[in-house]
């Protein structure tokens, strides 16, 4: 079950920074990706700066930080 709640997440939180970053969902699959990898980026991020939570809402907030700041990096790249 921990798999799937992490995937599904994962899911909502790449949709969610799509969104919020540039206006429009990117798809399932690479919104999982978004996901999954600004979840792994955001956790980083905020635990350089001290920053922790437990709980759904808390992993969902941390994914998508991480889904918007993984979006402007490949922003910035690809200009």
């Amino acid at each position: 079950m921990g798999l799937i709640l992490s995937l599904l997440i994962g899911a909502l939180a790449g949709f969610l920074g799509s969104k919020i970053f540039s206006g429009a969902g990117k798809g399932l699959l690479l919104n999982l990706i978004i996901g999954i990898v600004g979840s792994m980026l955001g956790s980083w991020l905020f635990s350089l700066v001290g920053i922790g939570g437990n709980g759904l809402v808390w992993q969902l907030v941390c994914a998508t930080v991480g889904a918007i700041v993984l979006l402007w990096i490949i922003s910035l790249i690809k200009k």
